[in-house]
Order: C-alpha cells, then sequence, then structure tokens
C-alpha cells in the first residue's frame, strides 16, 4: 500500500496548509512540463488530492488505500489523473445512461464546463417623471458592485508575475477519479480542487483583489433612456454588469423603468387622458378653452355647442411618442360640466328666465 505521508514528506499530523506547500513544491520538480518524472507526479498529484480532503484523509487514515482489485473487501479506490477524457457519453448519446449512474454512484463523464469566469448580472430600477418619455435621454448612475481591479488590470496576478496552467489539472479544469465497486470501475470527473475548474493561476495573486482580478467598488454609470419608455419595461445594457473574474467577461445590466403617475395627464397605452372642467355656459353655446399638453406648452381646445359632461374630444399626435420611435398617441380630453354650488342673486333670475324657456 502507497503511503500518502511518505509520498509528500510529511508527518501524519501535519497541517492541511504544510500539506499544500509539500505538493507545490514536489509538483514543480515532477512535473512534466518541466521534465520532471510523469509517474512522480502522479503519485503525488493522488497523494494530495487525498490528503487535502478532510473526508477522504479521515478514510485513508482508518482504512488506508482499500480496495486495491474490484470484487474484494468493501471499501473504495481513488485514482487521480490530470487531462482530458478519453470518452464522450454525450457524443455518443449515452447523457442518460451518464446521468443515471452519475445518480446512483456519482460518478460519469463532467458536465460542460461553464464560463466560470463571467460576471453576474445586475438588475436595477429607476424612477423617471411621465414628461421623460418624450424624448430620449441619458442618466447617470452610481452603480456599487464588482469592478476590475486596477492593479492587476482584472488578470488576478500581481505585476510583474504570470498566469501560469494549474499543475493539478494541467490546464483542463477538472481531475479523473476512477472508482472500483462490486458493480465494476466507474470513472468519475471532478472540478480541480486548486483552480477551481478555471485550469489556470496567478504565479503570485495580486494583492489588492487576492487574485480575484476584481474589487467591491462604486463605478459611475451612462445608461440611456429611449422615448416611450413604459412603467415595467426592462432595458439591458450588455457588459455594464459585475466585471469577470481573472479578466472573465462581465455580466449584463438590466435597468427596469418605473413611470410616475402625473397629477394630471393619465396614461393609457401610448395615449393620453386628461379631464377639463367647464362651464354650463361654455358647454351650451361652444367655446375655446385654454389647455396644456404634456410638454408644457398652451393650446387652444375647441368646444363645441351642445356638448354633454363626459364628453371625450381627441388631440392627434399630442399623447406619449411609440417606442418604435415612429408617430406618437394622441390625447383624449373629457369634458366635465360644472354645476355651481353657490350663485348670485342676479345668476339665480337669469337662470330662472332660462328655466321658463325650457333650458
Amino acid at each position: 500500500m502507497r503511503d500518502y505521508y511518505k509520498i509528500l514528506g510529511v508527518s501524519k499530523d501535519a497541517s492541511t496548509e504544510e500539506i499544500k506547500r509539500a505538493y507545490y513544491k514536489l509538483a514543480h520538480k515532477y512535473h512534466p512540463d518541466k521534465g520532471g518524472d510523469e509517474k512522480k507526479f502522479k503519485e503525488v498529484n493522488e497523494a494530495y488530492q487525498t490528503l487535502s480532503n478532510p473526508e477522504k484523509r479521515k478514510q485513508y487514515d482508518m482504512y488506508g488505500r482499500v480496495f486495491e482489485s474490484a470484487g474484494t473487501e468493501p471499501g473504495f479506490d481513488f485514482q487521480w489523473f490530470w487531462g482530458k477524457p478519453d470518452f464522450d457519453f454525450e457524443k455518443f448519446g449515452f447523457e442518460d445512461l451518464n446521468d443515471m449512474v452519475g445518480d446512483i454512484f456519482g460518478f460519469g463523464a463532467p458536465k460542460r464546463k461553464k464560463d466560470l469566469k463571467k460576471g453576474k448580472d445586475v438588475e436595477i430600477g429607476i424612477e423617471i417623471p411621465l414628461e421623460a418619455t418624450l424624448k430620449n435621454f441619458e442618466r447617470k448612475i452610481n452603480l456599487y458592485k464588482f469592478i476590475k481591479c486596477t492593479r492587476c488590470d482584472g488578470t488576478g496576478a500581481e505585476p510583474g508575475t504570470r498566469v501560469v496552467e494549474c499543475f493539478s489539472c494541467r490546464g483542463t479544469g477538472y481531475v479523473q477519479e476512477i472508482r472500483k465497486t462490486f458493480f465494476g470501475a466507474f470513472t468519475r470527473y471532478t472540478v480541480c480542487p486548486e483552480c477551481g475548474g478555471e485550469g489556470y493561476r496567478p504565479e503570485k495573486p495580486c494583492n489588492v483583489c487576492h487574485g480575484e482580478g476584481r474589487i467591491k467598488g462604486k463605478e459611475e454609470l451612462e445608461i440611456k433612456i429611449p422615448s416611450g419608455i413604459d412603467s415595467g419595461q426592462i432595458l439591458k445594457f450588455e457588459g455594464m454588469g459585475d466585471s469577470g473574474r481573472k479578466g472573465g467577461k462581465p455580466g449584463d445590466l438590466y435597468v427596469r423603468v418605473i413611470v410616475r403617475e402625473h397629477p394630471i395627464f393619465e396614461r393609457k397605452g401610448d395615449d393620453l387622458e386628461m379631464r377639463v372642467p367647464i362651464s354650463f355656459s361654455q358647454a351650451a353655446l361652444g367655446d375655446e378653452v385654454e389647455i396644456e399638453t404634456l410638454e408644457g406648452k398652451k393650446i387652444l381646445l375647441k368646444v363645441p355647442a351642445g356638448s354633454e359632461s363626459g364628453k371625450v374630444l381627441r388631440i392627434s399626435g399630442k399623447g406619449i411618442p411609440h417606442f418604435s420611435g415612429y408617430g406618437r398617441g394622441n390625447l383624449y380630453v373629457k369634458l366635465i360640466v360644472k354645476t355651481p354650488k353657490k350663485i348670485t342673486k342676479k345668476q339665480k333670475e337669469l337662470l330662472e328666465k332660462l328655466k321658463e324657456e325650457g333650458i
């Protein structure tokens, strides 16, 4: 049986940090790309993968490296390798079989590696007045998020040092484990514990971001809000989310726009509605009344003679611009005939005469 402690040259009560330092030293010495002994490199890697994992180390200390041959005694034998898997289950249509075996035993070919360096998307909400929907405009926002580390320029490596291939997985991002059971030998690919599945690591981590390539900070951004935007709509701004790890692609920024209610105008899609009070005489005889548009400009509205309370008049092209950028909605004016609560003696006399005339 191989003595993992002897292979790494550490005592049985060695700390995790001591085991890691010993591994790095030996891995550098025996790495095949450095002209080292490939067999020794595999042994060192195998020893480290077991002793650096608390559960595996505990099992190893209790039972040793048991189950050397399939079908002898209960237990497991772990063998670690670097490199790509030779057989791709998905390529040959065995995804279901691979998943089934993986669900039962926890083995199988690795899932397709995600972009582990990509930054997360960020979603925020902003509030704008109804008047702001009339034209395109730009707004500056201060966003607290992950930003690129300026010391290492996002690489995660201290200036003057390099980003190198991971010794454990040789740049693949995962290690291969062959496990023997009563049912036969099964292969499992797990994320490399040294580089977190990235395949590369900084030779010397940046002193500011500690190898992440990014830090938490505040960034001022300028976003463009198109005319015609409606409340609840979400705008996407590519690359304005969290910065990626170690130079990875940034996430996106999603801005949910809330349009505040207006005291005069009510929005109905791209149309606007407003209420305009008029007197009885204006309704009966007709008149021109001055009203205000959403732009703040005054226009004259012609009230037809004989208008009843609740009558709606349309003013074309005075609504909200269409989001497509072509044309505008309409403004609908609802006439409300006011009934006076207090009248003068003369007004009362005139109304009495109108009453006698059947009006």
